[in-house]
Order: C-alpha cells, then structure tokens, then sequence
C-alpha cells in the first residue's frame, strides 16, 4: 500500500461518520450519503496520489461529496420539490452548510438505531457509517460471516429509505425506546478501537475517542439514566490502561504484567466519578454498570496481586444472569479460574467450547491455553494458544500469542498431525482446483477449531462432530452433506476410518424455484438503464447454465470468444450468440484480470489478491453477494411478489 493509501485510509477512518452525517443532513437519505461519501473516497484514491494530499482532507472529501450530490439531484428525473430546492440553494451557497455540526454524527447515531429497525440491522449499520468499518471488521466483532452483515446494512438503509426516518434527536419516551441499542453500538465502537479486529496494530485510538465523546454526550442528554453513566464509567477506566497495554515495541502486555504507574489518573477519576452518578441514578445495576463495577476492582488494586478476583467473580455471576452471552461467559470463566481455580474455570471454558457463536473467537482458546498452563498442562497449552493465534485477526494479539505458544511449547508430537494431513491431503495431483476449494473449507474449519497441530492419533468423531455442529449444524441440507463428504474422502485417504460416525446424510429437497420465463427474460435483458456488466452476466449463467460462483471466477485470459466458451477450473464455460454479441465490449482494452469488475476500486484497508484486480481499472472482482443483490433490485418489478428473484433463476 502506498503512502497516499495509507494516508487515504487514516483520513476515512476519522472523518467518514462526520462525512455522512452532514450529506444526511442535506439528503436525508443513508444509503445515498454512503454512497456519496463513497465516491468521494474513491476521488481521493486516484486524485492523492498523484496531486499530494491536501492541507483540509476532510474538507476536501465533504466538498466532493457536496458536488456528487449536486450532480446526482441534476441528473434525477422525478425528484420531489424540495430536493431541488437543496440543490438550488447549494450551487447558490444558501443551502446546509458542508460542514457538519457538533451533533450530526449523534444524530446519526439515533437514526440508525431507529426502532423500524432489528437489533441486529442497527447495530451493524452504525459501525458501517458512524465507524466507518469495513463488512469484514464489524463480522468479526459480531462473530459471525460477511454476507450476513452485508445483508443487515442492506436491509437497513433500504428499510430507513422506505419509511422516511427524519435525521432529528428523539425526546421523551421514543428516546428511552433508542437509547439500549444507542449505548450496545456506542460500546462495540469503543471496542473496536481498544482492540482492533484486524490490521497492525494492537488499538484505533480514534475510535475509542470517538466512542467516549458519544457516550459523554449521550450521559448528558439522559442524565437519570444509570446505564448511560455505568457505559461512560466501563470505557473511561478501560481507556485508563490503553497507555500501559503494550510493551517498548509494541508487544501486547497482560494486565497483571503492567506499569500501573502508567494508568491514566485523570481517567480512572473520571471513571469514578461516573459511577457515582450511575449509583446516584438509582435502581438495579444493569449490565454495563455491573462491568464497570468489575473495572473498577481492577482500578483500584494497587498491584496485580491486590486484586479482589473473588467480588469480580461475585460480579461477573451477576452479569451472567442479566447478560448471558458467550463472551460474558467465558470472562466469568476466567474470573472464576483466577478465584477459585483453574480446574473450575477449565470446566466452564468447556462448556462454551461448543458454542457456535465462539467457533472462531481466538479467546476462547486463548483462555483456555492460560487455564491448561495453570493446570501444568503445557503441550495442551502450546496448541492452544497455536490455534488462537491463528484466529487472532490483529497482528499484535496474533504475535502475542505465538509468543506464548513458544515459550510453553513442550515437545512437538510425534508422527503426522491435522494440519499436516490436510495439507498433504489437498496437495494431491488428482484434485481439480473446484475440488481443492471445496475440501479446503472443510478442512480449514477443522484445523481451525481443533488446531493444526492436533496429533492425527487424538482425532476421533467426537472432536468432528462437535466442529459439525458449531459450524453447520443450520446449515442447508446440501451444504451439509458436501462437508460430510469431504470429512469421509480425507478420513479414507489418511486411514482414519469412521471420522463422518455421528454425521448422518441429511435429505435434500428436489423442489426448486422454476426457471424464469422468455418474456421475463426480454424485460432483464432489454429494460431501460441496464449497465453492460449485468446484461453480459445475466445471458451467460442463462446461456450456459453453469454456477454463479464459477461465472464470476472467470477471468479475461479464460475466454475463447471464437469457439465461445472459457475455463472455470476444471471445467468449460458455453454461452450463445446473445452473450457473444455482447462480450468484446465488456473486455475492451483488457487482457487479464476477473472478466466481471467490482463498481469502484476498493479501499485500502480491503484490498483482494492480485488475481482479483483488474491491472487496466483497478478495480476487484464482483462478489457473489453484490451480483446477487443487484438481480434482486432489478427482478422486483417483474416478481409478482416484489422481492426479485435469485441468479439461479436464470438456469435455462
């Protein structure tokens, strides 16, 4: 990445909440202003570069935004009045000024939090532009898969488009309503910037910032609320060891190996202080006021030993009775580990084992490598603290925990492990590419759950059917079935018999949605406005009948366009004349590089393999779920049910 990108990058991540905010403001539309503020990244992308960043970049971007939506109201043919009202007092320089206020990005906050809303779809929208997070990063802090949060953002600016939600504060009983949702999302931000899920370093200091900021302003604004104040207290006494978390260079410190001398004073009063106004508030603790009760044990220790581990256990009971998720569970484990044993904290630890909300959370394992080190259990612990490195997203956690992994590594186990079978399993001359993908997932899932390094004598139906169950157990039939194969092919393979025992084939239902109709298919090909890359993509899955995914691996060096037909893997691609009229246009000028191109470059902190960007454009390879998303918009008007139909549908 080149030092513009980076700067790019930076920029984005401190200014695109405030961005989005103020073309909410002005087009009091979500989804829209992403998608301006957006463009404007994307300026950024090409312009920096080449003409140096400038001396105002966040100025810079809302600018180019403010002329995109200019430009897109222009070219609007059926806007509402006051819309050009907007645009009229822009280019005049009386409309909204540019510039968002202090409290935009509160505003936006509480918009996307709105009760027209899931849960789910508030929170994971508010990371995306109020975080400015990439799919990938809030999925992490979800643990659970990208396409399912790209779908909530979907679904969520579509749902806040359709039913018109004002961008103005609440008050009164809709600002009780809000305010749970408001103070989860406000913690997750915090989080994301005290440990960041994924790049090089340990934190985003500005995150956190941003994340104490809003929760000030939130306490403020609701000053009778206990949980506000409780919410305010926890991140303030967390952002006290921020200072203190890593060692001379950079090493991830544990709290019981640091400087407390380095804890910020002023934030532990602040701290504090808080917590007195959330006891002040009156009522029953609630979940963030019992945490930071437990951060305020911490605070208040003196050295590592004076700490009361058996009033946090106390606390952490409570929690686990408000708040019963995985994550709370598995800190009560360790508190428990730490006030009354690491055979007592082991034991819940395993419990959660199981759990498929934790299959790829790299403390799980993490805490359990430390309670098996407690115990002596050191060879049980080196793998374990292997396997979280290898689920550890952030580069400094992932060191850390190699780290430990070698210090406590006792000797390496004999004979061929998981890790080591898989590969040489995979590595097989006589598997195709599609082939090789498809058991690699399975295999992946186990090595990650289980451990590369598990000896290949200690794995038994038991440990893959549990790894089953966290990972497919709702699953589709299908689905289910290819890795149940895939598990009996490398069971055959390496000599380990019976690794599918437990795993019965499920039945797969033969009823399937018809194939789309001639006349529904002149409507998608010829309606008015359709961008040359989805009718290309659209007449080759009908023509060909092939896979949506083996379509979109497809790359320009595959295609034969005289005999019409291209590689997919280990198969050809045919299509008719209705595609090969269309494909030179689609490739013109490019040589290599996926055939169907992403709509922008992406951003720096997401950037795909080289395989999958286009050398001409820049841009990456169209996913799976964009491709699908964009079927479904334009199948709606001819869906008698108005949801639009899936790209399997075009399998003539």
């Amino acid at each position: 990445m080149t030092d513009a990108h980076r700067t790019v990058d930076a920029v984005w991540k401190l200014e695109s909440a405030r961005i989005v905010a103020g073309l909410t403001r002005m087009v009091h539309d979500v989804g829209a202003a992403e998608e301006l503020a957006q463009d404007a990244l994307v300026a950024a992308l090409e312009q920096w570069p080449e003409k140096g960043v400038p001396d105002n970049p966040g100025a810079w971007l809302m600018a180019i935004a403010k002329r995109r939506a200019v430009d897109r109201i222009r070219r609007s043919r059926n806007l509402e009045r006051k819309h050009e009202l907007i645009a009229h007092g822009m280019e005049r320089g009386t409309g909204p000024e540019p510039e968002p206020d202090g409290d935009d990005v509160l505003r936006l906050l509480f918009v996307t939090c709105h009760p027209v809303l899931a849960t789910a779809e508030r929170v994971a929208l508010t990371l995306r532009l109020v975080a400015g997070l990439t799919t990938e990063e809030i999925a992490r802090a979800f643990l659970t898969g990208e396409a399912r949060i790209a779908q909530r953002v979907a679904a969520a600016k579509r749902t806040l488009a359709e039913q018109g939600v004002g961008f103005e504060l609440p008050s009164g009983a809709e600002l009780s309503e809000r305010l749970s949702s408001v103070l989860g999302v406000v913690y997750l931000v915090f989080n994301e910037g005290y440990t960041a899920t994924s790049g090089e370093g340990l934190t985003r200091p500005g995150l956190c910032l941003e994340a104490l900021r809003l929760g000030r302003t939130l306490a403020e604004l609701v000053p009778d609320e206990a949980e506000a104040h409780g919410l305010v207290a926890l991140m303030e006494l967390q952002q006290a060891r921020a200072g203190a978390r890593t060692g001379p260079s950079g090493e991830l410190l544990r709290l019981d190996e640091q400087n407390r001398g380095r804890w910020d004073p002023l934030l532990i009063r602040r701290g504090f202080a808080a917590m007195l106004r959330a006891r002040d508030a009156g009522g029953p603790p609630g979940p963030y006021t019992l945490q930071a009760a437990i951060a305020v044990c911490h605070a208040g220790a003196a050295t590592a030993e004076d700490t009361d581990w058996e009033r946090i256990a106390v606390l952490y009971d409570l929690l686990a009775e408000r708040l019963p998720t995985p994550v709370v569970l598995l800190n009560r484990a360790v508190a428990v580990g730490r006030a009354r044993g690491p055979a007592e904290g082991l034991a819940l630890v395993d419990v959660l084992a199981d759990d498929p909300a934790l299959r790829d959370y790299h403390l799980l394992p993490g805490v359990r490598g430390d309670l098996l080190l407690l115990l002596g259990r050191e060879g049980e612990a080196g793998r374990e603290f292997l396997r979280a490195a290898a689920l550890a997203g952030n580069a400094v956690e992932r060191a850390f925990l190699l780290g430990r992994a070698e210090t406590v590594a006792g000797p390496r186990p004999e004979g061929p492990t998981l890790g080591s079978l898989s590969r040489d399993f995979l590595g097989r001359p006589d598997l195709d590419a599609a082939t090789v993908r498809s058991y690699g997932q399975t295999l992946g899932r186990l090595c990650r759950s289980l451990g590369e390094d598990l000896p290949a004598a200690d794995l038994d139906a038991g440990a893959v059917a549990r790894v089953f169950a966290a990972a497919w157990g709702e699953a589709a039939p299908r689905t289910w079935n290819r890795h149940r194969s895939a598990v009996r092919s490398f069971g055959a393979w390496a000599g380990l018999e019976g690794l599918d025992t437990g795993l019965g084939r499920r039945a797969e239902a033969r009823t399937g949605a018809p194939p789309l109709d001639p006349a529904q298919l002149a409507l998608l090909w010829d309606g008015e406005g359709r961008a040359l890359r989805e009718r290309v993509l659209w007449r080759l899955l009908h023509e060909s009948g092939a896979g949506v995914g083996a379509v979109l691996a497809l790359n320009v060096e595959d295609l034969d366009l005289e005999d019409r037909r291209a590689r997919s893997g280990g198969s050809w691609v045919h299509w008719r004349s209705g595609t090969a009229r269309l494909l030179p246009r689609l490739v013109a000028g490019r040589e290599r590089g996926p055939l169907f191109l992403a709509d922008r470059r992406p951003g720096p902190a997401r950037r795909p393999a080289e395989a999958d960007l286009c050398p001409v454009t820049g841009r990456g390879r169209l996913s799976y779920p964009r491709a699908e998303y964009l079927f479904k918009q334009a199948g709606r008007e001819l869906d008698p049910a108005g949801e639009g139909y899936t790209l399997r549908r075009l399998k003539g």
